[in-house]
Formats: C-alpha cells, sequence, structure tokens
C-alpha cells in the first residue's frame, strides 16, 4: 500500500501488480508497454500522463482526478474508471476484442454460465433418449445439428448478455441429442468386430475438430466475431445435412 506518493516526471516501464495507491500524485508521468494486475488507485491525481500499451487485469481508479491525460492502446475502459473526474482526458485506439478482467462480481458470472451450459445437457440427453426411438437416430442427428447452427447465427442479433447465455444453454441442450444420435448409429451400423475401432475414429476426429476450432477460433475472435459464426454455422449446416442421407439403423439386429 502506498500513501499520499508524489511521483513526478517518472517513466514506469515495469509491471504493476497487487498495490494500492491512495491520495497519490501523479504529474507528467509516463506509464509506457506494463502489465497492471491487482492495482487500485484511491482518491488520487493524475495530471499530463501518459498511458500506453497498457494490459490490466482487476485494476481499478476511484474517485481520481485525471487532468490533460493520454490513453494510448490501453485496455483501460470506462467501467474501471469509478466515480473519476476527467478534465481534458483522451482515449485513443482502445484494446478490442475478447477480455477477461478476474474481478469478483466476473468470477461469479464465469461459473454461472459454465454451470448453466452443463446443466442444459441434462434436458438433452433425456429427450434425446426418449424420442431417438421414435424419431429416429438420424432425424435427431440432422435435426439437432440444424437447430444448433440457428443458435450459433442468431448470436448476430444478440447484444446483451441473458440472450447470448440462453443461446448457449439450448445450444449446449440441442448438440447433446446429436452427439447421443451419433453414437447410436455408429454402434448400430458397424458389426462387433469393428465397433471398437468406429468408436476409436469418432472419437479422434472429435479431438481434432476441437484443436482445430479452438486454433481457428482464437485467431479470429480479437478481429471479429462474424468469422467464427459463420464458420460454425456452415460446418453445423453441412454436418446435419450430410447426417440425413446416413442409413436409419432402427429395428436393425446388431451384428
Amino acid at each position: 500500500t502506498f500513501h499520499r506518493e508524489r511521483v513526478e516526471n517518472f517513466h514506469f516501464n515495469f509491471s504493476l501488480e497487487n498495490q494500492i495507491h491512495k491520495e497519490g500524485e501523479y504529474i507528467r508521468d509516463r506509464f509506457i508497454d506494463i502489465e497492471m494486475k491487482s492495482v487500485r488507485f484511491e482518491d488520487s491525481l493524475f495530471e499530463e500522463c501518459h498511458f500506453e500499451d497498457i494490459w490490466s487485469t482487476d485494476t481499478v481508479f476511484k474517485n481520481c482526478t485525471i487532468r490533460s491525460t493520454l490513453f494510448y492502446n490501453t485496455d483501460l475502459w470506462e467501467e474501471k474508471f469509478i466515480d473519476c473526474r476527467m478534465e481534458n482526458t483522451t482515449f485513443e485506439h482502445n484494446k478490442q476484442g475478447c477480455h477477461l478482467d478476474m474481478v469478483e462480481e466476473n468470477d461469479v458470472l464465469i461459473y454461472l454460465v459454465s454451470f448453466l451450459g452443463s446443466l442444459a445437457v441434462l434436458p438433452g440427453n433425456i429427450i434425446s433418449a426418449l424420442f431417438v426411438e421414435k424419431i429416429g437416430r438420424v432425424k435427431i442427428i440432422g435435426g439437432s445439428m440444424l437447430i444448433s447452427a440457428g443458435c450459433s447465427f442468431f448470436l448476430f442479433l444478440s447484444f446483451s448478455q441473458s440472450a447470448i447465455i440462453a443461446l448457449q444453454c439450448m445450444f449446449c441442450a440441442v448438440s447433446a441429442a446429436a452427439w447421443n444420435g451419433i453414437e447410436v448409429v455408429t454402434v448400430e451400423l458397424y458389426p462387433t468386430s469393428k465397433r471398437a475401432t468406429a468408436f476409436g475414429v469418432l472419437n479422434a476426429l472429435c479431438k481434432l475438430a476441437a484443436i482445430l476450432g479452438s486454433s481457428i477460433f482464437a485467431s479470429f475472435v480479437g478481429i471479429t466475431k462474424a468469422i467464427p459464426i459463420l464458420l460454425s454455422f456452415t460446418a453445423l449446416v453441412c454436418g446435419g445435412l450430410v447426417a440425413l442421407r446416413l442409413p436409419d439403423t432402427r429395428q436393425k439386429i446388431l451384428q
């Protein structure tokens, strides 16, 4: 904890971590190409300072006065300035893309979204188990993948947090039915001598797709959300249409 420090004409070129600065004065200081991790400025004055290329995590400015200061290429957005007074302050080229800030409120949301996504798989499993015989394996797979494609596409139209979480839950529930259908068809389509091999190939393709998906999406998600959404939509639509051409294995005797 730093209390009533006064720093003038200083170049901060080292990372700041686990610090609390209270009632400080920073005059013509430069914060260049550093990381701020768990840093809190309270009741402090920043005058003619320069922030550039800043990465921050759990960093906030509370009840501060910021005058004639430039923020260039930083992720210090509005929500990180709590009850602050801005005078002739400029923000240029703010960092874009997905950003995860480990504040306490966000921790709850992260686990809540994860929990709801996992919980949504349960009704998908129950529905597919009840209707896989009546509707048919092929229709379960194809229909589930096409509905999942719709959930991906509607992300374009979703701007609220609750809508995105709802679409995620729907996607998890519906896609679970497709996976169950694929596993049932795999068992019934191949004879016993090849069934284990079929499951091995299926699991290997799943792992490969997961690696490719993570790599491709990670490279585009910071640029635009359109490419990951369209790639997911296209893959699911193609998979759903191909799945509808699979042979129906209902009433088929296992070999």
